[in-house]
């Protein structure tokens, strides 16, 4: 798993088994987002295996799914209402490009700076540029 972290409460990566979920709490992660959709891929467990993988492991299953070029306003949204619990936060997708996303757009609705979300998504190796045009706080 290539974790990339994109501040101090949020990490993400590519899509993660079952099985990353216990390492992921004992390095602190409260919570992990699925921004894939169920069964996108027959490779990748189900949202209920996850939930109970997470339960398991002591830590939050969410699922904010969308397909790539479909993120809306309301995902933002719903992982911005992620973010303002608090917790240290794993999001994941196929390539953890989605999850960079849908992070930057619940931080520009929590009033951040566009700028530096743009650097510090640059320096994970994420192209957030688009986000950054469409969604107002």
């Amino acid at each position: 798993m290539n974790i990339k972290k994109l501040d101090d409460q949020v990490s993400v990566s590519e899509h993660i088994t079952c099985d990353a979920l216990a390492p992921l709490a004992q390095n602190g992660i409260q919570v992990v987002v699925c921004n894939c959709p169920e069964g996108e891929s027959e490779a990748h467990p189900s949202y209920a295996d996850m939930k109970l993988a997470a339960e398991e492991a002591g830590i939050k299953f969410v699922a904010i799914p969308f397909t790539r070029g479909r993120m809306m306003r309301e995902h933002c949204e719903a992982f911005r209402n992620v973010l303002q619990e608090g917790s240290k936060v794993h999001a994941f997708c196929r390539t953890g490009n989605r999850s960079s996303q849908v992070w930057a757009g619940a931080k520009i609705l929590m009033g951040a700076d566009k700028k530096q979300l743009h650097s510090q998504a640059q320096g994970a190796g994420f192209d957030i540029s688009a986000v950054l045009v469409t969604i107002e706080p």
